[in-house]
C-alpha cells in the first residue's frame, strides 16, 4: 500500500527566496529538467502572466517531487500582504511548513505575522536560512535572531526529533541557497524525516483551496483529499458556508481529474487534485461532509473600499468579471449598490493586480478609486418597528412584521433571533425575513455595514392568498431601517495592532509620528538600547506610517501590524 503523501508549504516574507526554493527542490529531485527562475519567468507555480511580469506570488501554486518512496507536494504561496488570504486558505491543507527567512535580512516583518499564526494553529515548521551565498551572511548571527525574535525552540537539526516538530516543541533550522543548491539535500531529508503526514479520515472528504478559470472559462477546483476516494464520473456533494451563516449544499459530477499534472481516474487521502465539473465551486467549499467549515477565517477580511467603474456599455461585463474573480478569492467583498460597483481590497498591490488581470483574462478597462478604510455601524441603543396587518396602506404588502433591535457582543456579527413560534408564518416567509435581515444589515443608516447586533422578530401575521414572500422582503426591509434608526448606530472605523522596534534615540521621533497618527500607545519597554512599543492606530494610517519608518528608525525599526478590530470613530 503506498505512503500517504506529504503535503507542505513554502511560507516567506516577500523575497525571501520561497519560489526560487520550491524550483530547487524541483531540479534536485529529478522533477523538473531545467532550474526555473523568477527572474527569467520560467518558474513552474507563477503561472499568470502577471505573478511572470511581477516576479511575485500572487495565487497559491501547486508541484510536487518524490524523495525516496514518498511523494512530497509543494504549495508555494504568496509572501505580500496584499495575498494573505492565500495563505490562509493554503495552512487548511498542510501537513507541515518550511518557513524561508532570507540570510542577509534576517526576520522580516510578515516572518513575524506568519510565524504567530503558524503556531497558533501549531502547524509543524522547519525553518530554511536562504541567501547563504550572499556575502557578509553569518549564520550564527541569524540563528541568534530567529531564537530572540521567533522562538528559542529554533534548533538545529540534531537537537530534534520527530515527536517534539509534530507537536510544535522544536522548529528543525537548516542553511543553505536556493541559487547554488547548498544545504537543499538536507532539507529535503528534513521534510520527509521531520513533517508527519495527516493519517487518512474514513470516508469521502475535501477542501476546495484554489479555483482557477479554464480554457473554456469553466472553474477548475484545486482540493485536498482528506479522506476516502474520489473518481472520475463520481457525484459528490458541495457544502459552503452562507452569507448568514447557513450551510449551502448542491450536488455535481467530477468529469475529469489531474494530479501532479497528469490525468488520472481517482484519487485517494492526501492527495491534492485537480477537479472538473464542479459547476460555480468556490473556495473553501467542502466535498463530501461539511466537516471543518469554518465560522470565520484566520485573516480578518480586507479593510479597504473601492469604487470600481468600467467604460460606458462594459458594467455588466465588469461586474460578471469580478464575481469571477472574487469567487477565486472569496475575501475580496464585491458589492453592487444602486448600480455602483464596489470590491474590498488589502491594498494598493492587489488593487493593480486586479486591474491587470481584468485587462488580461477579461478584456476590461477598469479604474479604481482610491481605497477607504471599511467602517462599521453598531446600535447604540434598543429600537422597535412594526406594521400589522389590521393597519395597512393602500399601497402596503399583506404581512404582519415586528422587528426589535439590539447590541450584540463584540465580534458577534449580526444575529437573528424570533420572539413568535415558527409555526405562526409559513417557511417561506419566515426565510424571506431572516435573508433580509441579513442582507439589509449590509447598509446601516450612515451607509455602512452594521454589526454586533441582535434581531428578533416579535410580530409575525399574514393573510391568504394576498401575502407573498416578495411582500415580506419588502416590508422586511423597511422596518429594519426604521429599526435602526431608532435605536440610532455609531460609526467606528477599523485599527490596527502594532508592535514597533525602534533603535532607543530614534524613539521620541517614532511616538511622536504615532501620536499624531492618533495611535494609542503603550509606555515603551527599553532594553539593550531598543525601544518596544505596541499599541494601536487607525488602520488607514498604517500604511503611510510604515513607508516614514525607515527614515525615523534610521533603517534599523522592525514594524509589524494586523488588524485589531474597530474602535469609536471621530470624524
Amino acid at each position: 500500500m503506498p505512503e500517504t503523501p506529504l503535503n507542505i508549504g513554502i511560507l516567506a516574507h516577500v523575497d525571501a527566496g520561497k519560489t526560487s526554493l520550491t524550483e530547487r527542490l524541483l531540479f534536485d529531485t529529478g522533477a523538473v529538467g531545467v532550474l526555473g527562475r523568477v527572474d527569467d519567468g520560467t518558474t513552474r507555480t507563477d503561472t499568470l502572466a502577471v505573478e511572470r511580469r511581477r516576479g511575485i506570488t500572487i495565487s497559491t501554486g501547486v508541484v510536487s517531487f518524490r524523495a525516496g518512496d514518498r511523494t512530497v507536494n509543494v504549495i508555494d504561496t504568496p509572501g505580500h500582504a496584499d495575498f494573505v488570504a492565500e495563505v490562509e486558505r493554503a495552512l487548511g491543507v498542510l501537513d507541515g511548513v518550511v518557513l524561508v527567512v532570507s540570510g542577509p535580512a534576517g526576520v522580516q516583518a510578515s516572518t513575524r505575522i506568519l510565524w504567530r499564526i503558524l503556531r497558533r494553529l501549531r502547524v509543524p515548521t522547519l525553518v530554511f536560512v536562504n541567501k547563504l551565498d550572499q556575502p557578509g551572511v553569518d549564520p550564527a548571527g541569524v540563528l541568534d535572531d530567529l531564537r530572540r525574535k521567533l522562538s528559542s525552540a529554533v534548533v538545529p537539526p540534531a537537537e530534534a526529533v520527530r515527536d517534539q516538530v509534530a507537536a510544535g516543541e522544536a522548529y528543525p533550522v537548516f542553511f543553505g541557497s536556493a541559487m547554488t543548491g547548498d544545504g537543499v539535500p538536507e532539507l529535503v531529508t528534513g521534510i520527509v524525516g521531520f513533517l508527519p503526514a495527516a493519517p487518512p479520515g474514513a470516508g469521502f472528504r475535501a477542501t476546495v483551496f484554489k479555483v482557477e478559470r479554464g480554457r473554456g472559462g469553466d472553474r477548475i477546483a484545486y482540493a485536498r483529499l482528506h479522506g476516502g476516494t474520489a473518481k472520475v464520473r463520481d457525484r459528490v456533494e458541495l457544502f459552503r458556508r452562507a452569507g448568514d451563516g447557513t450551510v449551502e449544499r448542491s450536488r455535481r459530477r467530477i468529469t475529469a481529474m489531474t494530479r501532479a499534472g497528469a490525468k488520472v481516474t481517482a484519487a485517494g487521502a492526501g492527495d491534492l487534485v485537480r477537479l472538473s465539473g464542479l459547476g460555480d465551486v468556490r473556495v473553501d467549499d467542502r466535498l463530501g461532509s461539511p466537516d471543518g467549515l469554518a465560522e470565520a477565517g484566520l485573516f480578518p477580511p480586507p479593510g479597504l473600499v473601492s469604487v470600481v467603474t468600467a467604460r460606458p456599455g462594459e458594467e455588466t461585463r465588469l461586474h460578471q468579471a469580478l464575481r469571477e474573480l472574487c469567487d477565486q478569492d472569496p475575501l475580496l467583498g464585491l458589492r453592487a449598490d444602486r448600480g455602483v460597483l464596489s470590491v474590498r481590497t488589502y491594498g494598493e498591490v492587489q488593487i493593480e493586480v486586479l486591474l491587470e488581470r481584468l485587462r488580461e483574462d477579461f478584456g476590461l478597462v477598469a479604474r479604481f478609486a482610491a481605497p477607504q478604510p471599511v467602517h462599521v455601524e453598531k446600535p447604540v441603543g434598543v429600537g422597535e418597528a412594526v406594521q400589522f396587518l389590521d393597519r395597512l396602506g393602500p399601497t402596503d404588502p399583506v404581512a404582519t412584521v415586528g422587528l426589535r433591535v439590539a447590541p450584540g457582543e463584540t465580534g458577534s456579527g449580526v444575529r437573528y433571533a424570533l420572539a413568535v413560534e415558527r409555526g405562526s408564518l409559513p417557511r417561506a416567509f419566515h426565510t424571506a425575513i431572516e435573508q433580509t435581515v441579513y442582507r439589509a444589515a449590509g447598509c446601516g443608516p450612515h451607509g455602512w455595514e452594521v454589526t454586533d447586533c441582535v434581531v428578533t422578530l416579535t410580530h409575525s401575521g399574514f393573510q391568504p392568498p394576498m401575502s407573498t414572500a416578495g411582500g415580506f422582503r419588502e416590508v422586511t426591509a423597511r422596518l429594519l431601517a426604521q429599526a435602526f434608526a431608532r435605536a440610532r448606530t455609531r460609526v467606528y472605523e477599523p485599527v490596527d495592532r502594532f508592535d514597533l522596534e525602534v533603535p532607543e534615540h530614534a524613539a521620541g521621533a517614532a511616538l511622536i509620528a504615532l501620536v499624531k497618527l492618533e495611535a494609542v500607545c503603550e509606555p515603551p519597554v527599553v532594553e539593550d538600547g531598543v525601544a518596544r512599543v505596541r499599541g494601536s492606530l487607525p488602520s488607514a494610517a498604517t500604511a503611510g506610517f510604515r513607508r516614514r519608518l525607515p527614515a525615523l528608525g534610521q533603517g534599523e525599526a522592525v514594524f509589524t501590524a494586523e488588524p485589531g478590530g474597530h474602535r469609536p470613530w471621530r470624524p
